[in-house]
């Protein structure tokens, strides 16, 4: 179990990094990239392929991003003077290059045979002190000291304008709303695996009650919710402080977890280094793309987003920053490729497709464009979902493909769902974020 949950948290920060560079692109500069897997694959080769060849690893990382940066560079130089329709449609254009050359240089890059056997970071020490444990752990209990900190320091501000017997009602409703909603679920849940075990229905009724019974909890909760919960700050609130209250829970389980695991490194040490590594690697970079986009440079990129028409007239460089930006959004996707690719243990062209684009959009909109916090959300939510929906196939009585088609569809009415309600994201600001206005 400690060793899944490792692997979770892995995925779960290596995605968070992944799509932290295409939030740079579109949330704080505007810029539609659909082809941000290209960056992911360049990383991931350039590194395992500069490791095979003897290149140390931390040389191999940093040459891999520093590829994709000038992959960013190239496509920049070509379309950030057009519109940004241009820009969206070359992007994915490049996307498929990279991984049809993935495919077809065998000669360079195996082919779909894949690149396998390369070394992975920290692999090598199996048998730490404990000095060297606790080290670790202490690393790991700073970063989750100061994440905690940061989001309820987020908490206090939105809650400081609201009454404190107003805060705790809401959050003891919404708490007993959400506790409720929970137990219909588990119990509609329960009800349709005994169905499908005994095969009491066939297949189609099963789903279609399935389905029925599902709309008929959302129609009641939504409707029971809009007579009680009237549209205050104080309900609002009440969600952010419940929000937090969860959160704060999950991510100490989280900790609890990682801290089993660097304890008992040498149990499965090529994983537990990986985690370790991944968590600093991605604290640090958000701690760095919060100190730049609160930069002068970074409200250029917001104006720039914004209006670049505006930003041209006070005489900024608008095409610099914007390649600028481009490049470092990929930069950081390509660092993530590595990650990837030493969680994967073995990398195939397949691995970079299109959908992985088209996940990174989807962490960024669950968490919220322009927040940086809202992207580690988005991906927590992510791979929380996908988590969940991994054992969908013992309550629906539908094939793996058909499953694997629902999850997407699920997602897909999630973000529908959070569109209608939130069209910013659950961190995002919607005084600030006006894309498109």
């Amino acid at each position: 179990m400690v060793g899944y949950l490792v692997s979770l948290i892995v995925f779960t920060a290596v995605y968070a990094l992944f799509s932290l560079g295409l939030n740079l692109h579109w949330g704080f500069t505007g810029l539609i990239n659909f082809g941000h897997a290209a960056f992911l694959a360049l990383g991931a080769y350039t590194t395992v392929l500069l490791s095979l060849a003897g290149v140390p690893l931390i040389w191999a990382v940093l040459i891999g991003g520093a590829v994709a940066a000038l992959l960013g560079l190239l496509i920049g130089f070509s379309t950030l003077r057009l519109r940004e329709d241009y820009l969206a449609i070359v992007t994915i254009g490049v996307s498929e290059v990279v991984r049809l050359v993935a495919l077809n240089e065998e000669w360079l890059t195996r082919g779909s045979f894949g690149v396998q056997g390369y070394a992975l970071p920290l692999a090598g020490l199996t048998r730490p002190t404990i000095l060297t444990r606790w080290g670790m752990i202490a690393v790991i209990t700073a970063i989750a000291g100061l994440a905690l900190r940061s989001l309820w320091k987020w908490a206090r501000q939105q809650t400081k304008r609201v009454e404190s017997s107003l805060l705790v009602k809401s959050v003891l409703v919404l708490g007993a709303y959400s506790s409720s909603l929970a137990l219909f679920l588990s119990g509609i849940g329960t009800v349709f695996h005994n169905l499908k075990v005994a095969n009491a229905l066939p297949a189609w009724l099963q789903g279609a009650l399935l389905v029925a019974s599902l709309a008929a909890v959302v129609w009641l909760y939504q409707g029971v919710a809009r007579r009680t919960l009237p549209k205050l700050p104080a309900w609002e609130a009440g969600a952010v402080l419940l929000s937090t209250i969860v959160l704060s829970l999950f991510g100490f389980c989280l900790y609890v977890v990682s801290a089993i695991a660097l304890y008992n490194y040498s149990e499965n040490p090529a994983r537990n280094g990986l985690m370790f590594l991944s968590v600093i690697v991605l604290a640090v970079t958000f701690w760095a793309l919060e100190r730049l986009v609160r930069s002068p440079w970074g409200r250029v990129l917001k104006a720039i987003r914004e209006d670049e028409q505006v930003a041209k007239a006070l005489g900024k460089n608008v095409f610099a920053y914007k390649l600028q930006s481009f490049m470092l959004g990929g930069f950081i996707a390509g660092i993530a490729g590595a990650f990837l690719a030493w969680q994967l243990s073995t990398i195939y062209p397949r691995s970079f497709e299109t959908d992985l684009t088209f996940t990174a959009w989807t962490i960024v909109v669950l968490g919220g464009a322009g927040s940086n916090g809202g992207t580690l959300l988005g991906a927590a939510i992510f791979w929380g979902y996908t988590t969940l929906t991994r054992s969908l196939d013992q309550f629906v009585p539908l094939a793996a493909d058909q499953i694997g088609a629902l999850r997407i569809m699920l997602i897909g009415l999630l973000l529908i769902l959070l569109m209608l309600w939130r069209p910013q994201g659950i961190l995002g600001n919607k005084d600030e974020l006006t894309l498109g206005r």
